[in-house]
């Protein structure tokens, strides 16, 4: 398709993004979302299994539709969300609602029979990132190898009681939750796959630095109700588990100098408070009821 523009036909406006170029485009009338990947990323994320789960979350009805996209190159265009708030860790206490709006968007998703292509398996992609991180001039945080060692109990109360593989985002930041007053939206799915359905609630929970109150308001809005003992483990256990993998996704971002923040105090923090929850007294207590299911 082609248009014919007068230059007042279009108008481009950068946006935010951690590690991409994102503009908004008013163009004929229309409103869309532009997205241009950034340098590296192509280490670590598969375009194709992204535009697909775009596609498939866009028909869940969870995410707008995908407009164009191109595997090659990772370009995409998406339709603008009309009068929606970008959502952030502010955003999410003031704005009333928000956190039970954001279970309800996530129960949608996971409960939708959507089908990505990729499987987001934690232990999995925290090997790859070493293995990326083993090619670049970086040093681990000390002591990182000793905590993914303590994880291993962890790995295996997960094992224990699977729950059934759904269609996840993976990477709920809040940045990436559009608030209409009336529901949320969901952008963004370069990392999204089948995973564990309590993965997107811990690491929202993380993500939004929920209070206590507003975890369980995401909580009881995804639920209807009371989670089992286990169910509610499982969030605690990858409240931890998210900043233990997004640890090495930080210090790629260093490793490469993407400029848009520090990296390395990104990385350092996130570590420092997965080691902080798994060594209070409560996180073992969660680990046996995930083992008991």
């Amino acid at each position: 398709m082609f248009w014919c523009l007068e230059e007042h036909d279009l108008k481009i406006h950068r946006l935010g993004g951690l590690t991409n170029l994102v503009f908004r485009v008013d163009m004929n009338g229309e409103q869309y979302v532009l997205r241009i990947p950034g340098k590296g990323t192509e280490e670590y994320i598969n375009r194709a299994n992204e535009i697909q789960a775009a596609q498939e979350a866009a028909k869940a009805g969870v995410s707008p539709d995908v407009v164009y996209a191109d595997a090659k190159t990772g370009v995409m265009v998406t339709r603008l969300v009309d009068d929606a708030v970008t959502m952030s860790p502010e955003n999410f206490k003031s704005i009333k609602g928000t956190p039970g709006r954001a279970g309800a968007v996530l129960k949608k998703l996971h409960s939708s029979g959507a089908k990505f292509n990729f499987r987001f398996e934690l232990f999995a992609m925290i090997d790859e990132y070493l293995k990326v991180l083993s090619t670049k001039d970086v040093e681990l945080p000390e002591g990182y190898h000793d905590v993914l060692k303590q994880a291993e109990t962890v790995r295996k109360a997960l094992a224990a009681h699977r729950l059934p593989l759904v269609a996840c985002h993976c990477d709920p930041l809040c940045e990436n939750f559009l608030d209409t007053g009336k529901r949320m939206w969901v952008v963004d799915w370069e990392y999204s796959g089948m995973n564990d359905p309590m993965w997107d609630l811990g690491d929202l929970s993380v993500e939004g630095q929920f209070t206590p109150a507003q975890e369980e308001e995401m909580i009881q809005a995804y639920f209807g109700g009371e989670p089992t003992p286990a169910e509610r483990g499982r969030i605690v256990i990858y409240k931890a588990m998210c900043d233990l993998l997004w640890t090495l996704w930080g210090l790629i971002q260093h490793a490469n100098k993407n400029p848009v923040d520090d990296f390395w105090a990104y990385a350092t923090n996130r570590f420092s408070r997965c080691k902080a929850l798994m060594a209070t007294a409560e996180f073992p207590t969660h680990v046996v009821a995930v083992k008991k299911g």
